[in-house]
């Protein structure tokens, strides 16, 4: 495809990395909640009444099953934007790349054949975070560095390198989550394992293809040009968005813990005469989400030819108005389940359509905004600051989770819509009373 070969090898390395990792959190919430927490099982998890603790005292309450399968889903998914950085500082300062991303292999790895036992859930998910911050983020920043700077390929390499990702995701569920439910759900941890191992053999197979370990050269701190008074605002506002972007994700990040629990038991899920395994939803999200993210990416293509093209604060004001018609189709589903039947499928197929063209004009279009809005002389911290909003969130998703046996499928739903469509005010009134400072025609960046 006219790319260098080390491309390749990166790209099927981290497809298999996000099919173990995928894998894994589209079975966790099931797994804990039909088997690990229950009476039999977690009296042999070592340290889980230590660690149970901690949470209901941070929760200031008792947990029910379903509420503390949702606080570990939070903690965990939260957990995961924030060890990158360990593992970027352990890349650059003590092992290199190719020893750190090996060493995260092996640990995530270690975390998905851990799962198969009850006694080492805690330390499972503990190698599972670890590896996944030594892993990830080292692995990505290989990709640049197989291009020249004035080399136009790399953004070209980018979009290859998330279609690989998004096809794992797509796959990844179909195959652990089969394997969970249907025959077991060590089986599925274990094909999540194997997986992983896989992925560091190709890894470890190409070395050659990719670039050469950098020496780091001590020649002392960089000369930075001071921030601007508008620079300094835009960083304040940038830094004040994130709540407001973590708000507004919170129904799109819930897809992989109540959402699962609550759809399989209020909306019909059978298909000619059988029934969908439950993960296959998040399959069904995934195939529903990158094409949505296609057709965004040409929409707004086809639009600025004809109009002017809104700026992205307008965007994600946009998407998440969207994203909150999305979660209203399961409003109305669990107004259709509770008058008799099951509700049809087809409100859930309403909200992964509507929430997904949403979503595809919130997440990449504020990676989009915060690397342009940021002054230059700290762009790569406010990119680094910016995934925060999905530690923020997932926590949030995860106490969220809990009110799931506490209030009605109506209320709990319209608790999310709320949410989202608190976001969205927020930032349109962003938009309208701080534009100057994140539209495209705003202060130049220092």
């Amino acid at each position: 495809m006219g790319h260098p070969r080390g491309l390749g090898y990166l790209a099927f390395t981290e497809a298999w990395e996000r099919f173990s990792y995928y894998g894994m959190q589209t079975l966790l919430v099931l797994y804990m909640t039909k088997q690990l927490l229950l009476p039999g099982h977690v009296e042999n998890i070592a340290g889980f009444s230590s660690f149970r603790a901690i949470l209901e005292r941070s929760y200031g309450h008792t947990l029910s099953t379903v509420a503390l399968a949702s606080a570990i889903f939070g903690l965990y998914t939260g957990l995961v934007y924030l060890t990158p950085i360990l593992g970027g500082l352990i890349a650059d300062r003590v092992l290199g790349l190719t020893r750190t991303i090996t060493l995260g292999a092996l640990l995530m790895a270690a975390g998905h054949f851990l799962m198969a036992f009850d006694y080492s859930f805690l330390l499972a998910l503990l190698c599972l975070l670890i590896g996944v911050g030594c892993f990830k983020g080292n692995l990505a920043s290989q990709i640049g560095a197989l291009y020249q700077p004035a080399d136009l390929r790399r953004a070209d390499a980018f979009q290859i390198y998330y279609l690989f990702i998004n096809g794992a995701v797509i796959i990844s569920p179909l195959v652990t989550g089969t394997l969970g439910e249907v025959y077991g759900w060590h089986y599925g941890f274990g094909a999540a394992g194997v997986g992983m191992v896989l992925g560091l053999v190709v890894y470890l197979s190409g070395r050659k293809w990719l670039p050469a370990e950098q020496k780091r050269a001590d020649t002392g701190a960089v000369a930075r040009p001071p921030l601007s008074s508008d620079d300094r605002k835009a960083v304040m506002l940038l830094v004040a968005l994130l709540p407001v972007l973590a708000i507004g994700a919170v129904a799109n990040q819930q897809i992989f813990n109540a959402y699962m629990l609550w759809v399989p038991d209020h909306v019909s899920l059978v298909f000619f005469g059988r029934t969908m395994p439950t993960t296959w939803l998040i399959t069904l999200d995934a195939v529903v989400s990158v094409s949505c993210l296609v057709g965004a990416v040409a929409f707004w293509r086809w639009w600025a030819k004809r109009f002017k093209e809104p700026s992205e604060v307008v965007k994600i004001t946009i998407g998440l108005g969207i994203s909150v018609l999305g979660v209203l189709c399961l409003v109305g589903a669990a107004l259709a389940s509770s008058a008799g039947p099951k509700a049809g499928i087809g409100w859930v197929l309403g909200f992964e359509l509507l929430n997904s063209i949403g979503f595809s004009n919130v997440f990449p279009v504020g990676i989009a905004l915060y690397a342009r809005a940021a002054p230059k002389a700290v762009v790569g911290t406010i990119l680094g600051v910016y995934y925060l909003h999905l530690f923020m969130c997932n926590n949030l998703v995860g106490w969220l989770g809990g009110l799931l046996e506490r209030l009605s499928g109506v209320q709990f739903w319209l608790l999310h819509a709320g949410l989202v469509g608190s976001a969205g005010v927020v930032m349109l009134l962003a938009a309208k009373f701080a534009g100057h400072l994140l539209d495209p025609a705003g202060p130049a960046k220092s």
